[in-house]
C-alpha cells in the first residue's frame, strides 16, 4: 500500500496530510487516467499494488506517473 501527496513536508499524521494540496493531486489523477491507470480517487485512499501486477505493469504506471510529474511541474 501507498498513498501520495503533494505536499512540501513529510506527511506523519490527519494533520499533515490535510495540508497536501488536493488540486494537484486531482490533476495527477486525471493525467493518469489519461494514460490508463485508474488510481484511487481521493487523496486520503491507498493505492494496491499485488502479485497480479506484472514488471510490464509496473514499468507502465511509471512511465505514466513520469510524464504527469512533468506536465504537473511545468504549471
Amino acid at each position: 500500500m501507498i498513498c501520495l501527496f503533494f505536499t512540501k513536508g513529510p506527511v506523519v499524521d490527519y494533520e499533515s496530510a490535510r495540508k497536501a494540496d488536493t488540486a494537484i493531486f486531482s490533476r495527477f489523477h486525471a493525467l493518469m487516467l489519461e494514460e490508463g491507470i485508474y488510481l484511487p480517487p481521493s487523496q486520503f485512499e491507498a493505492f494496491f499494488l499485488s502479485t497480479a501486477h506484472t514488471e510490464e505493469d509496473i514499468d507502465m504506471t511509471i512511465e505514466a506517473a513520469r510524464r504527469a510529474f512533468q506536465e504537473i511541474s511545468h504549471r
